[in-house]
């Protein structure tokens, strides 16, 4: 296995192209998305366009979810965002076959994927959807952590925190602490639960983009740098989404 894993893209379109590009210069043919693709970004159907055509398989992440469901738990500028997400892309009778395309399959995404000993979700294995793993868990909530490594069997593999790393057993969490590439190895028959980072919102305090390559015993991260900039302009240029999400990008928080 080498798989490229990208995740919590946002809407978010120099991010993403960044990233193609290196994964293109990697070498690395095969690529998987862990889900939210739009949500928070001035570029869903760019993003969608994209992910439709290259990856094998994408999950449904929470913001793909609120397009279709109740979004009153989100906060006021992720909500903010998914109406304005929703007003571009709900098609209507008259709409365009892409448009109604690209609906549907955000509303067809699947929950959850196995492949080998690899369990792959957007939140977490109790809750594929909307659970948060966070770095800070296996210190906080170490008791939340135990029943999450319970509910799997080898390898899980995550995103939606945008908080890219390892937790092991022993529930520690290994972060990237500002790599540019950082590699972490599986040590044979233990357990680990591995979060991918986020594409288009990194909130690690690195505001590079940030994607994965999954191997059998090992998995990589890979820092993009992007023209933030342009995203954040974009955002702001919409009228219609928070300065918040821009103001963030540069930050990584």
């Amino acid at each position: 296995m080498k798989l490229a894993i990208i995740s919590d893209l946002h809407s978010n379109k120099e991010a993403l192209e960044a990233v193609f590009a290196h994964i293109r210069a990697s070498g690395v043919g095969d690529l998987v998305c862990l889900g939210d693709v739009v949500g928070y970004g001035p570029d869903p159907e760019f993003c969608v366009d994209l992910v439709r055509g290259h990856a094998r398989w994408c999950l449904m992440g929470n913001h793909d979810e609120a397009l279709f469901r109740d979004a009153s738990d989100f906060n006021p500028h992720a909500r903010g965002a998914i109406d304005y997400t929703r007003r571009r892309m709900h098609p209507h009778w008259y709409s365009s076959s892409e448009k109604k395309q690209r609906w549907k399959w955000l509303k067809s995404l699947p929950l959850r994927h196995e492949e080998g000993r690899f369990l792959f979700v957007h939140g977490s294995p109790r809750d594929p959807v909307r659970e948060y793993v966070l770095s800070t868990d296996g210190i906080l909530n170490p008791d939340k952590l135990r029943s999450i490594f319970d509910s799997f069997d080898t390898i899980a593999v995550a995103g939606h925190t945008h908080q890219p790393g390892v937790h092991d057993e022993e529930m520690r969490f290994h972060g990237l602490n500002g790599s540019d590439v950082h590699e972490f190895d599986f040590e044979p028959g233990r357990k680990y639960y591995v979060n991918v980072g986020s594409t288009g919102q990194p909130r690690d305090g690195d505001n590079r983009a940030c994607y994965a390559v999954l191997e059998d015993s090992k998995v990589t991260w890979f820092r993009v740098p992007y023209d933030f900039r342009a995203t954040m302009d974009k955002i702001l240029g919409t009228g219609q989404l928070s300065e918040i999400l821009a103001r963030r990008l540069a930050v990584g928080k």
